[in-house]
């Protein structure tokens, strides 16, 4: 999995912005909604002119209009949009800094939210995460992502067929919705996580190989960046879903406050559900070590009784080979088969105590 590195730059000129992340090459493309109960007007591929016109048009004051922009490697696209919505200069650093934590910010009347995104990769520990920022304003919401992506493209066609009540609603139900949309994203990251750690589970009592080992180590490293996404996205959550203090956040109304507190009770569970599965692989790991541990000792014990039945015969062996000139027993005719027969009376012997204790 690939660490976000925080990127610490001394700046010469106070507004001088960069985006940290790695989409950069795929075109920036912008799609814009407006949209009232009645109906709604779509732009694909616009520009900055047609968007500022939009937003401005007295006649759609009271309509909902929804920004997407596709890509942050073009900067000075992303100052013109911030400029034109009043937004202060270090949100825009906020933008573009994808190692951010996830974070709410209201400043006047602008809302600030970011999100991490998370799917799995096919690779065995490692996921794709993507930064999702928010800018709401009057009655405009706009979002920026780092690539293109169908995160949202079922509350387009809602917006497209009128279906549910999005076209009632305002700017903050959207926001509501397309939060509601990255939750789902990081429901499906657990789900493919709880499969692997049963396939981990299964595969700790047979195997012992070190590349286990680093299966395991990968996904709990996975689990723990899940968790860290998760928990200020919970706090955040929380403070949009208060209704004790109504000015808290002026841009979220308070008929919304219901929808948020589901966010909110979705985070605790994905939490919950984390915490759940840290523990899980937790006790794979625990039981592979116990399991090793287990079979080296079953290895020293057949080896230790191996050598406890070779020591009274490496004795008599030794006495035997003692090179003296007066030993009675070297004359003796059958010494030899005698001496044999001592041995292998000897081991009979061992070998029945041995079961009888039930040690092999």
């Amino acid at each position: 999995m690939k660490r976000i590195e925080y990127r610490k730059v001394r700046k010469v000129q106070p507004n001088y912005f960069e985006y940290t992340g790695e989409y950069r090459t795929d075109p920036v493309q912008m799609q814009l909604f407006v949209f009232n109960e009645e109906g709604y007007e779509e732009y694909k591929n616009t520009g900055l002119v047609r968007v500022i016109k939009e937003c401005t048009d007295e006649q759609q004051v009271e309509d909902v209009k929804w920004l997407n922009v596709h890509g942050l490697h073009d900067v000075e696209l992303v100052k013109q949009i911030a400029e034109q919505f009043s937004v202060e200069s270090f949100i825009v650093g906020d933008i573009l800094n994808t190692s951010r934590r996830t974070r709410i910010e209201e400043l006047g009347d602008v809302l600030f939210f970011s999100i991490k995104s998370v799917l799995p990769e096919e690779e065995v520990g490692s996921l794709k995460t993507e930064q999702v920022s928010f800018l709401l304003k009057d009655n405009v919401i706009v979002s920026f992502q780092e690539k293109r992506s169908d995160y949202f493209e079922h509350i387009r066609e809602r917006i497209r067929t009128g279906t549910g009540i999005v076209r009632k609603k305002k700017n903050d139900y959207l926001l509501y919705l397309m939060l509601d949309a990255i939750m789902e994203n990081f429901f499906i990251t657990i789900e493919r996580y709880e499969t692997r750690i049963e396939a981990l589970s299964n595969e700790a009592k047979a195997n012992n190989n070190i590349d286990f080992i680093r299966n395991v180590e990968r996904t709990r490293e996975s689990l723990n960046y899940l968790k860290r996404a998760i928990t200020p996205l919970r706090d955040a959550l929380y403070n949009l879903k208060s209704e004790k203090d109504e000015d808290e956040y002026e841009t979220i109304r308070k008929s919304t406050h219901t929808f948020f507190a589901r966010l909110h009770q979705k985070c605790l569970e994905l939490l919950d559900q984390v915490e759940y599965d840290l523990n899980s692989i937790e006790s794979v790991s625990d039981f592979h070590f116990s399991a090793q541990s287990q079979r080296m000792n079953q290895i020293m014990k057949t080896l230790t009784i191996f050598s406890v039945i070779f020591m009274p015969l490496t004795f008599i062996v030794g006495v035997y080979g003692m090179n003296f000139d007066n030993m009675p027993e070297l004359r003796t005719q059958n010494g030899y088969y005698v001496v044999l027969a001592v041995m292998a009376v000897t081991i009979l012997c061992m070998v029945y105590y041995f079961k009888k204790k039930d040690w092999f």
